[in-house]
């Protein structure tokens, strides 16, 4: 049985460990750094610090073995993370900028996001303003559990007024590719030079009729 819950502070170290466990096109990724929390940095933690009312976890009886979380309003996230995440991040890791792109390590391409944060384009967040990240280990992949996670977020989503979600996947990990067509998201021709290697995912929602009316 697995259980899809709201997120609780003590999850946070799992968040990190799944999306080291995920983070090399979906597969493990322990192995290409030498500092382990730095992908969570990038892509839980701030969810999880800033937004965790936007984070859901499926938990299995072997403990948390996925999540969902995200933004509903993309541009004001990012401006939460400059003032609140991003600071303290930077004085730790320092920006690999004299070395060339091709040449940085794993550890290095992520402190390169971390000094340079991905600025989604107006032709994706215009129409698409709220996203998302998903990221189940193995025991709970092809089992439902990834559907179950992504209807809850985009309700989710939707009852906090969002008119669409957009999501980036990295076009190695066709198994994602996948998922995210047969679960209504469509493919959006709209390349972001900073991230070369993504297929950029999008779907429509309609804002719930709570939140129009404002109660």
């Amino acid at each position: 049985m697995v259980e899809i819950r709201g997120y609780r502070p003590e999850d946070l170290d799992d968040l990190y460990r799944i999306a080291l466990a995920t983070g090399d096109a979906g597969g493990d990724a322990s192995a290409l750094y030498r500092d382990s929390r730095l992908i969570g940095h990038v892509y839980a933690g701030p969810y999880a610090t800033l937004l965790p009312e936007t984070v859901l976890v499926a938990e299995d009886s072997g403990g948390v073995a996925g999540y969902i979380l995200g933004a509903v309003d993309t541009r004001a996230f990012e401006i939460r993370q400059e003032a609140e995440w991003w600071p303290a991040l930077r004085r730790r890791y320092p920006d690999p900028v004299s070395v060339p792109p091709e040449y940085r390590t794993p550890d290095q391409q992520r402190c390169h996001r971390i000094h340079h944060p991905l600025g989604m384009p107006d032709a994706i967040v215009g129409d698409h303003p709220s996203h998302l990240h998903i990221n189940l280990l193995p025991r709970q992949q092809r089992r439902g559990v990834g559907r179950r996670l992504v209807e809850r977020w985009l309700g989710l989503a939707q009852a906090m007024g969002s008119h669409g979600v957009h999501l980036g996947v990295n076009s190695a990990n066709r198994a994602a590719v996948t998922f995210y067509r047969a679960n209504g998201f469509r493919e959006l021709d709209c390349p972001v030079a900073s991230a070369p290697l993504a297929i950029w995912f999008v779907i429509g929602l309609n804002p719930s009729a709570t939140s129009d009316s404002g109660r």
